[in-house]
């Protein structure tokens, strides 16, 4: 069986923040990066925590949320990255989501792209 078996792999969606910090410093909501080249880190992590805050208190939905926020152009698709498998994600983005049980939400996850939350959903 190759590493890249339906059954190694997780299926996720996520809400990814840039910051000045970010390896691109543009999304298709700031197709110029003027807001992000202006946003800290602490503040985009700041923004994702009172999202999801809203998502787990049942205020909001995270594919919502994520259409809305979310500086990937997965926001087009409520931030569903559709399945991946070990390798093709960012080391911090794929340990978060291996560790996650289905339906679960992530804590804050810092990689080169941004912060992020990342919801498990298969």
């Amino acid at each position: 069986m190759s590493s890249s078996s339906a059954a190694d792999k997780v299926r996720a969606s996520h809400i990814l923040i840039k910051h000045k910090g970010s390896r691109r410093k543009a999304s298709w909501k700031d197709p110029e990066g003027q807001v992000i080249s202006n946003t800290t880190r602490d503040a985009a992590v700041s923004r994702l925590k009172a999202l999801r805050e809203d998502i787990v208190s049942g205020k909001a939905k995270f594919d919502e949320v994520a259409s809305r926020y979310s500086d990937c152009s997965s926001a087009k698709r409520g931030g569903d990255l559709g399945s991946f498998g070990r390798g093709q994600m960012q080391k911090p983005f794929e340990d978060a989501s291996y560790s996650l049980k289905v339906g679960e939400i992530s804590d804050i996850v810092d990689t080169d792209s941004g912060v992020h939350i990342i919801k498990r959903t298969g």
